[in-house]
């Protein structure tokens, strides 16, 4: 059977990087998780006091520091799923939280964060056997790619998955808070300068609002097997 590429775009907060790793898993792909890369960056910029006090970026020193900043994924024994390493630190978890997600989008708009990621992204998905999920996968990183999903949800269905996610991991989380996010996150990346949240002509809709997991899994698989057939 050959080995095809997977993009699975969409908004934030919508599971994109949930049904990627399952498919991923069942189909024996490897998975890169495109939303981690940035939200690493952000991290770093975060830790580095790469912020103004009114929350604009230090440009110029990001920039200059972009090739000081190593982004890999090891697999969870585990978990049996990959996760995230900035500099060969485990961030796993501090990529999750809320102030990393109030900041990543003027980040992944930056056109130097994008194109030093995209460069590590195609080199990792190079040769097929792959699931990427992010925000411009099928229309920047692999405009080529065999099957193409696009993924969305009502806002209020993803900040209350979000709110749900952060209750389980213990981590503070407000409701209203993570809305005006998603919302904010929503408008940002659909409105950047470079590669603005899009769905390729050629990419498949998936609005998952409605749907249980082994739902979305069971149609994944079904738009899997009919591209490699």
């Amino acid at each position: 059977m050959k080995k095809i590429t997977i993009a699975i775009d969409g908004h934030s907060s919508c599971g994109k990087s949930t049904m990627a790793k399952e498919l991923a898993r069942r189909v024996g792909y490897i998975y890169v998780d495109t939303g981690a890369m940035y939200r690493s960056v952000t991290l770093y910029a975060l830790r580095h006091n790469l912020f103004n006090e009114d929350g604009t970026i230090k440009t110029a020193e990001l920039e200059q520091q972009m090739p000081q900043i190593v982004i890999t994924f090891r697999l969870n024994a585990e978990t049996g799923r990959p996760d995230t390493y900035l500099n060969g630190e485990c961030v796993e978890q501090e990529i999750r939280s809320l102030q990393v997600s109030n900041h990543v989008s003027p980040i992944a708009a930056l056109p130097f964060v994008r194109t030093a990621l995209v460069a590590q992204q195609q080199q990792m998905g190079q040769g097929g056997g792959v699931v990427m999920d992010g925000r411009d996968i099928g229309t920047v990183v692999f405009p080529h790619a065999e099957l193409k999903i696009f993924v969305t949800a009502s806002a209020q269905v993803r900040a209350q998955r979000r709110y749900d996610e952060l209750q389980q991991k213990g981590m503070p989380a407000d409701y209203a808070d993570i809305l005006k996010n998603v919302e904010e996150r929503d408008y940002i990346d659909s409105h950047r300068e470079v590669s603005p949240l899009r769905q390729a002509d050629d990419a498949l809709l998936l609005d998952n609002s409605n749907m249980t997991i082994p739902e979305q899994n069971e149609w994944l698989m079904e738009q899997f097997n009919k591209a490699v057939s």
